[in-house]
């Protein structure tokens, strides 16, 4: 089965590869989340609803859903790391339903969560872009094939002022075999 619904071709196999790439990252971050909001279920149940589909559960509501509540879990995070770590679940979940689109916007819901999962790795090392730039290294290096066939069907991502957006296109350049644009120290 494929989605052809727009620029390009995905079939539910690819976007398993992606679910499964973005799920990679939010799993890593996902006990800094749930250490400051022991209560908060929404992205442990994004996270188990993208590995649902990347173990080859049909797509279903379940991920838009809890992909949502994962968003609205970041909002009322306390800290940066805990919302990008809320993110990343979220985006895992919504990897299941990215659109194929020639749009660089939906790079991010292929790239976001590992560049997120980075910053989340500064933070904790308390900013040090160096650990930052490894975990990018680590992702890079964790991208099939496929991911990466995947990614440059769609044009580069978005450069951006945050750290977050700077470690994407970072990833994402490296990806695609171009040099990185200049990465500013947070």
């Amino acid at each position: 089965m494929a989605v052809d619904s727009g620029d390009f071709v995905l079939t539910m196999d690819e976007l398993r590869v992606v679910a499964g790439y973005v799920l990679h990252s939010a799993e890593e971050v996902l006990p800094v989340f749930e250490a400051a909001r022991p209560d908060d279920p929404r992205p442990r149940a994004a996270v188990d609803a993208a590995r649902e589909f990347a173990e080859g559960a049909r797509r279903t509501r379940l991920q838009r859903v809890t992909s949502l509540d994962a968003h609205r879990a970041a909002k009322e995070a306390p800290t940066e790391a805990v919302r990008l770590a809320a993110r990343a679940a979220g985006d895992a979940a919504s990897a299941a339903y990215l659109h194929p689109i020639a749009k660089a916007t939906q790079v991010g819901h292929i790239l976001r969560a590992a560049a997120g999962a980075a910053r989340v790795r500064e933070l904790n090392a308390d900013g040090d872009p160096a650990v930052g730039l490894r975990s990018i290294e680590q992702s890079r290096r964790r991208a099939t094939p496929v991911l990466v066939d995947v990614l440059r069907r769609y044009p580069p991502a978005p450069t951006g002022l945050s750290r977050t957006a700077q470690l994407m296109a970072a990833l994402d350049a490296s990806l695609r075999g171009r040099s990185a644009p200049p990465l500013r120290l947070p």
